[in-house]
């Protein structure tokens, strides 16, 4: 899935990427918004299972509200 396909279904991981983008240099939302998130994770230099884990997270908590 690309950056706007995640934030599109799921609004509140736009703050995890949000949090991300000190550690990438620059707004990913606005820098990547079509890229998938593996590229994502290349492209900025970011742990890719730490940022999936925070989606996930991110996820689970507002379905389970």
């Amino acid at each position: 899935m690309t950056v706007i396909d995640i934030i599109t279904r799921y609004r509140e991981t736009e703050k995890v990427f949000k949090k991300f983008d000190k550690n990438a240099g620059v707004c990913i939302c606005c820098e990547a918004l079509f890229d998938t998130i593996q590229v994502v994770s290349e492209k900025f230099n970011l742990e890719l299972e730490s940022l999936l884990s925070e989606l996930t997270i991110a996820v689970d908590d507002s379905v389970d509200l």
